[in-house]
């Protein structure tokens, strides 16, 4: 390719920015420490890409830390108990990805001797492991040729090239172009250089085009609509599922229960409850017979759903025993493996 064609101008002008812009990441090996003879963590790396799947870098940040400062080693998170990696998951949300992280530590431990594969085909293979994380540990931890297309991405070359067809059909056409223009001798580079550029130059509301290196080409910053870019489709409207809670106490103690692996939430502790439903239904008959107190409703947003649970509160007798669950000391909860939608649900008891 000639070093004056338009894709060998955007490779360069991308990484000359990178090299002077691009943010420092702890999980990240930036040029200037790579020429010092730094060597990328492709556990760090893999780790950090799990848990950005579906958040930002400052929320998923302390949680990286705190991983890597109880399990260095990807076989030291082999070796932990699952519950244990649940209950530091929490508020990360999409708890399968915290279960697949078990299942793909304990792979790597054991069947690839502790060392990530450096191919397409091995890192596709483990639990967790999609296109999109394949190819950023293919990028980051190994430098090879990869094309990297995540939020940020897509938004960049949409903006770029104006694609007006709407998300999420559009992600085929996006793949393509981003793939044209990946660089293949700084792939590493090239891919955290492009995140970069998405998160903290083209961003979704006012980016900054005046600051963006690759605004000679972008076709929506001449034509002035940038903020139409990506295209998206209608919103469909999200349906709204109820429940009741059954928030049940018994001298310093909650009743707690495990979900099922599997669906939502699956492997995590809950506050038990009725089962959750778009159609109205009327209060079910509670788990045992006493005086309980409507605590209020708590709301939560997931992808698809609402959930609206009804909070209600009672002090079990001696005699009740739950025929699930178990007892959870109210001073321990912290250390319960509970999404962030059953800490509002014990929330609730504050408002007293």
């Amino acid at each position: 390719m000639s070093k004056t064609s338009p894709i060998a101008r955007l490779r360069r002008e991308l990484l000359a920015w990178y090299d002077r812009e691009g943010r420092s990441l702890p999980w990240r090996i930036r040029p200037e420490a790579r020429a010092s003879g730094a060597v990328a963590d492709p556990y760090a790396i893999w780790l950090s890409e799990i848990m950005l799947q579906q958040t930002t870098v400052p929320h998923a940040t302390p949680y990286w830390h705190r991983f890597l400062a109880l399990w260095p080693r990807v076989e030291d998170l082999a070796a932990a108990p699952r519950d244990d990696v649940l209950r530091e998951w929490a508020g990360l949300g999409y708890y399968a990805r915290a279960r697949n992280l078990h299942a793909c530590a304990i792979e790597v431990a054991g069947r690839h001797g502790g060392m990530f594969p450096d191919t397409m085909e091995g890192l596709r293979a483990l639990p967790g492991v999609g296109d999109y994380t394949a190819n950023a540990i293919l990028a980051a931890a190994f430098d090879r040729p990869a094309s990297v297309v995540d939020g940020n991405v897509e938004r960049v070359i949409t903006r770029l090239y104006r694609v007006a067809t709407a998300m999420p059909k559009a992600k085929p056409e996006i793949r393509t172009l981003a793939g044209a223009i990946a660089d293949p001798e700084r792939s590493g580079d090239y891919a955290q250089a492009i995140m970069d550029l998405g998160a903290t130059v083209c961003t979704p509301r006012s980016p900054d085009c005046a600051a963006c290196c690759w605004r000679f080409a972008c076709a929506a910053a001449a034509a002035g609509d940038m903020e139409r870019y990506p295209v998206k489709a209608p919103k469909k409207t999200r349906p709204i599922r109820r429940g009741t809670a059954w928030l049940v106490r018994r001298a310093g103690h909650v009743w707690l229960r495990r979900r099922s692996d599997t669906g939502l939430l699956g492997g995590m502790t809950e506050i038990p409850s009725s089962a959750w439903s778009e159609t109205e239904t009327a209060t079910p008959d509670p788990p045992f017979e006493a005086e309980w107190t409507r605590r209020g409703e708590i709301r939560h947003v997931f992808t698809h759903f609402e959930l609206r649970l009804d909070v209600h509160e009672s002090e079990a007798g001696a005699g009740w025993e739950p025929e699930t669950g178990y007892w959870a000391a109210e001073t321990a909860l912290d250390a319960e493996a509970l999404p962030s939608v059953m800490r509002k649900v014990l929330a609730t008891r504050s408002r007293r």
